[in-house]
């Protein structure tokens, strides 16, 4: 939690409710939002569109619905404990869990900045020609100063500005393309696994629901805490978060799904496989124009970099929690996390050949940790000491068990078509 907001408003202070206060709270969950439209997601769902068709659809529904209960959940044990969910784990759980959940959670966070970065580099070579390797320092460069030299409050009308731009751009992109909505309503509704896109289903659940926004949710939620003392200042908290994650979840449901629709109409029904972003790009020019094409690079790198942004401040989460310290980027620890999670992903942004390839397969490794964060998340807002009467009622635990398990299982599917 930001010692700024701690600070800022005394415990004695009640806020009003009315309907301009409810803006006051949309701000935190489309920031998790920017985290499920990143370039990875980019990647995972034109390969879905391109080579199925609308028949994948499906998994961005499940994998909404899945976060929804997810985001919230988390955001609930930031609200009633004031920690986040790094924090809660070292305090609540032996050290030999915690550490070993929390550094495979760093490992997803890098995993997710590769992602990224490396997106947003894929977007400058689009729009200006700079090298991949190049694109991907300007972006590291221009990430980590935003991080380290502006407040959090700057930062959060930064990405909601970058969200509206890319949802724009999706809506003027779907004006050009004739989609066959039967199908497509059917591709939402119906799930299917066609032969051989096991891979492509687990990057787009990796792609949406994603390690690192649970540790960012339970930490930025904090921004807006105002009295952990006054039980009906908490109820109204947790009544309006519901409302900006539940907003803002269906934002990125609809911005996830306009790329798999645009994919399916413009490459899937023209026979086009679609290998990397860049031949994305390039097909859309034929198909749909200049302009289209240019609007997708744009809003790809206004993707990468609202993403990048959000990726390092849940690696400074994550790494300060381990020393039970709150996300504070004047603090050493989050610094060194932040910092961790963006640097270290220029050394395999180097080694990596196939670009494309190397954003769906970070997708998936997000995938494959997933289940251990659901499960930390499960234990600790279902022990009362941790979340005292805000505790999960036993409905809400079966429904978390059984999100945590299909996750489990469709990584085993995975394991499985690998070896």
């Amino acid at each position: 939690m930001f010692k700024y907001f701690k600070d800022l408003y005394r415990k004695d202070h009640h806020p009003g409710f009315g309907a301009l206060e409810i803006l006051k709270y949309i701000g935190p969950g489309l920031l998790v939002t920017v985290g499920f439209i990143d370039p990875g997601n980019w990647a995972s769902n034109i390969a879905a569109g391109s080579e199925y068709g609308y028949r994948l659809l499906w998994m961005v529904t499940l994998s909404t619905v899945m976060l929804i209960v997810l985001q919230h959940n988390v955001a609930h044990l930031g609200i009633a404990t004031g920690l986040c969910l790094s924090e809660a784990a070292t305090i609540h759980t032996p050290r030999l869990v915690s550490l070993s959940t929390l550094a495979t959670a760093m490992m997803a966070s890098v995993s997710t900045s590769l992602a990224e970065i490396l997106g947003g580099a894929i977007a400058l070579n689009m729009l200006f020609r700079i090298p991949v390797k190049i694109g991907a320092l300007i972006i590291l460069i221009v990430v980590v100063w935003l991080l380290l030299s502006n407040s959090y409050r700057r930062l959060e009308k930064y990405i909601i500005g970058f969200v509206s731009i890319i949802g724009l751009s999706f809506v003027y992109e779907l004006t050009l393309v004739e989609i066959r909505w039967s199908e497509a309503v059917q591709g939402w509704l119906v799930p299917a696994i066609p032969e051989g896109s096991i891979i492509v289903v687990m990057s787009v659940l990796g792609a949406v629901v994603m390690p690192h926004n649970l540790f960012l949710h339970s930490e930025i939620i904090q921004s807006r805490q105002w009295n952990l003392q006054n039980e009906t200042v908490i109820q109204k908290q947790l009544k309006y978060e519901f409302a900006d994650t539940l907003f803002s979840m269906v934002v990125g449901w609809a911005i996830n799904s306009a790329m798999i629709l645009l994919a399916a109409s413009t490459f899937f029904h023209s026979g086009i496989a679609i290998t990397e972003l860049q031949q994305a790009r390039q097909m859309l020019t034929p198909l749909l124009g200049s302009a289209a094409s240019m609007i997708f690079a744009a809003a790809l790198l206004f993707a990468g970099m609202a993403s990048s942004i959000t990726s390092g401040m849940a690696g400074g989460s994550i790494f300060s929690g381990i020393f039970s310290e709150p996300y504070d980027i004047k603090d050493s620890h989050t610094r060194l996390g932040v910092l961790f999670s963006l640097c270290s992903t220029i050394p395999l942004i180097f080694l990596i050949g196939d670009p494309y390839r190397g954003l769906i397969l970070s997708q998936m490794a997000l995938s494959i940790q997933l289940p251990f964060t659901i499960f930390l998340q499960i234990y600790l807002t279902s022990s009362r000491k941790v979340m005292g009467r805000y505790v999960n009622s036993k409905l809400l635990i079966a429904l978390l068990v059984l999100i945590g398990s299909i996750v489990a299982y469709l990584n085993m599917m995975l394991l499985r078509s690998l070896f």
